[in-house]
C-alpha cells in the first residue's frame, strides 16, 4: 500500500527491513527512489532529528560514483527518512550467499571500489562506522568490471552515526557489526577513518576465504579475537595480495592504508590475480564453550556447527532480511579482553583434539596437572611408608651395635 513521505514522495514497495528502520521503493520528482524510513520511536527522539538536520549538508554533499548519493532528508510528523538513490541490483551479503566466495581477482574489484567510494567519504570528513557486505550494493546495470565484478556502491554513510547518541549509546556500548569491528572501537576509542579500512578489509578476507577472520561463537568471543589475536593465513593467494590484507588488518590503526591506497593497491594487483579461481578453504572450527572431558580418554563431547557470518546478539533472533543492522552491545571489561600475547585466530586443529590455547585446551591441561601432582603424592607417600617400614624391622632384627661405632664403654 502506497504511502505519502513527506511532499515530495510516495512510498509503493517494502525492499527490506532492518534493525534501524525499513527501506522502501518509491518514487520522487525526478523519478524512482529508495527511501529509507526509519523506525517510529527513532523519528520521536527530538535529540536524534536534531543530529539528522545537522547531518544533513554531510550527506547530501557526499556525491561519488562508489557511493549510493543521498537526495534529500525528510522529517514530517512522525517520518524520519532518507532519500536515496535507487541501485538495480543487489547487496554484496546475498552474492556471498549464493556464491559463497569470489575469485580473488572479482573480489578485489569489488573492494576497491568501495575504498575508492570511502576515500570521497574520509575527505569529506566522513566515517562510514558500519562497512560490511550487507551495506556495499552491487548495480546490475552497470558495465562489468575485472573478473566479471559489477559496480560495487557504499550505503548507509551516516545511520551508524545518527544512532550513536550518548543517551543511546552510553560509555559503556558500541556500534557496529561484531565481526567487522575495529581493534581500537572494542577498547572504547573513538571512530576514526581507519575503522573503515579495517573494516573493509574484513569483507575483502571474507570475500576470498568465505568467512570473517575473526567471527564465529559467541559476540563476545568475537570482539575478543579482534583485539588479542592474529589473522589465520590463506594458502592459494599471491603474497602481495596476503601482505595487503596483513597491513590492513593491523591491531594499530596508524598500521593501515589509507582508503585511497587501498584502492591503488588494489588495482595494481588485478593482472596478477587474473584467472585464479576461488579459493579451496576449509571454514576453521569454531571454539565452543569448555566441555567435561573423560580424564582417561581425553575425548570430547560432540560439539553443534556454528555459523560463521553476522553474529546476531539476541539469541536465537535471525538475521533482518535486508541485513541493515547496527547492534548495540557492551564494552568487554580489561579483564575480558586480557588474553595474554597474541594469538592466531581459530588456528586448524586435529579431529576430536582441542584447539591449542582454546579454553578446552585449557581445562585440559588444569586437569593433566593435578592428575600428575596427585599420583606424585601418592608415590611419595608410598616411598615413605616403605622407608619407615624398613627402618623399624631393622630396629627389631636384634643385630648388636658396631664395637667402634660411638659405642657406650661397657660397666666395669
Amino acid at each position: 500500500m502506497a504511502r505519502n513521505i513527506g511532499s515530495r514522495y510516495t512510498a509503493h514497495q517494502i525492499l527490506g527491513r532492518g534493525s534501524a528502520g525499513t527501506v522502501w521503493l518509491g518514487e520522487g520528482p525526478e523519478g524512482p527512489v529508495a527511501i529509507k524510513l526509519l523506525r517510529e520511536d527513532l523519528a520521536s527522539d527530538q535529540e536524534l532529528v536534531g543530529r539528522f538536520v545537522q547531518e544533513r549538508t554531510a550527506l547530501l554533499g557526499l556525491g561519488h560514483p562508489h557511493v549510493v548519493a543521498v537526495r534529500d532528508l525528510v522529517v514530517d510528523g512522525t517520518d524520519l527518512a532518507l532519500v536515496m538513490d535507487l541501485v538495480r541490483g543487489t547487496d554484496l551479503r546475498t552474492r556471498l550467499d549464493r556464491e559463497r566466495r569470489l575469485a580473488p581477482e572479482a573480489a578485489a574489484a569489488v573492494v576497491a571500489d568501495v575504498a575508492d567510494g570511502l576515500a570521497a567519504a574520509h575527505r569529506a570528513g566522513v566515517v562510514h562506522r558500519d562497512v560490511k557486505p550487507e551495506n556495499i550494493l552491487l548495480d546490475m546495470e552497470g558495465p562489468l568490471g575485472p573478473g566479471g565484478s559489477h559496480p560495487a556502491l557504499l550505503t548507509d554513510f551516516g545511520v551508524a552515526k545518527l544512532i550513536d547518541t550518548p543517551r543511546r549509546t552510553k560509555a559503556t556500548k558500541i556500534i557496529g557489526t561484531p565481526d567487522y569491528l575495529a581493534p581500537e572501537i572494542v577498547e572504547g576509542l573513538p571512530p576514526r577513518a581507519a575503522v573503515d579500512i579495517y573494516a573493509l578489509a574484513t569483507v575483502l578476507y571474507e570475500l576470498l576465504a568465505g568467512f570473517t577472520p575473526f567471527g564465529g561463537g559467541h559476540p563476545g568471543a568475537v570482539l575478543r579475537r579482534h583485539v588479542t589475536e592474529r589473522v589465520v593465513p590463506l594458502p592459494g593467494i599471491p603474497e602481495e595480495l596476503w601482505q595487503l590484507l596483513v597491513q590492513c588488518l593491523a591491531k594499530a590503526p596508524a598500521s593501515r592504508l589509507r582508503a585511497s591506497e587501498l584502492a591503488v593497491r588494489l588495482r595494481e594487483l588485478l593482472p596478477l590475480l587474473a584467472g585464479i579461481p576461488p579459493l579451496d578453504v576449509d571454514e576453521p572450527d569454531s571454539e565452543a564453550e569448555p566441555q567435561t572431558y573423560d580424564e582417561q580418554q581425553y575425548t570430547p563431547a560432540p560439539e553443534k556447527p556454528r555459523r560463521r557470518g553476522a553474529v546476531p546478539l539476541v539469541p536465537g533472533s535471525s538475521p533482518d532480511s535486508n541485513r541493515d543492522t547496527h547492534t548495540s552491545m557492551r564494552v568487554p571489561a580489561p579483564d575480558e579482553l586480557s588474553g595474554g600475547p597474541l594469538g592466531t585466530a581459530r588456528a586448524p586443529r586435529a579431529p576430536g583434539r582441542p584447539r591449542p590455547g582454546s579454553a578446552r585446551n585449557r581445562a585440559a591441561a588444569v586437569r593433566k596437572r593435578r592428575i600428575t601432582l596427585g599420583v606424585a603424592a601418592v608415590a611419595l607417600c608410598a616411598a615413605i611408608g616403605v622407608g619407615g617400614w624398613l627402618a623399624t624391622s631393622g630396629d627389631d632384627s636384634g643385630a648388636a651395635p658396631d664395637d667402634n661405632r660411638n659405642s657406650a664403654p661397657a660397666a666395669p
